[in-house]
């Protein structure tokens, strides 16, 4: 008999913990009138040594000022990209870096240079013209977004599924 609630307890344990490795991670606290988009997003940079970075995502504020936080599948932060006028800032595994530009952030954090600022004008649907990205809005009513790099090269294709 005791093999069996032991069991029964066993189960539950893993029932629980496969149902908190699904859970949306919580949204942080946002002022009101403040964009908030989250989602999940996924970068494959071609080349010699292709290299691709999927995670959830919380992306709010603006193109001068804002955050995007990173979250690993259990939903636990990975990293946290934080900007505003003259600052740039990574907070990742205990340690926070400063970095000249956001794009010089995001390239650090992501592995390519992911043009932020456009972002937020992408994901309102607005195809937005950075030099060598190729943004295609016509599934944004839908949630979805992909930008491709072609110039300067490595290619690199960003994908995003979100919700605001």
């Amino acid at each position: 008999m005791r093999a069996r609630s032991w069991s029964a307890w066993l189960l539950a344990a893993l029932c629980a913990f496969l149902l908190a490795a699904c859970a949306t991670p919580p949204r942080s606290e946002v002022p009101p009138g403040t964009q908030v988009w989250t989602g999940r997003l996924a970068l494959t940079v071609e080349g010699q040594a292709s290299q691709s970075f999927s995670a959830s995502f919380e992306l709010k504020g603006a193109p001068e000022n804002g955050e995007l936080r990173l979250f690993n599948p259990l939903g636990g932060t990975v990293a946290v990209l934080a900007w505003a006028p003259g600052s740039a800032t990574l907070r990742s595994g205990g340690n926070t870096r400063q970095f000249d530009s956001l794009e010089a952030l995001a390239q650090e954090a992501t592995g390519a240079p992911i043009p932020i600022a456009a972002l937020f004008d992408w994901l309102a649907g607005r195809a937005t013209p950075v030099a060598g990205w190729q943004p295609d809005v016509s599934q944004v009513a839908e949630g979805r977004l992909r930008a491709r790099r072609v110039e300067p090269p490595p290619v690199a294709d960003l994908r995003v599924a979100f919700e605001r």
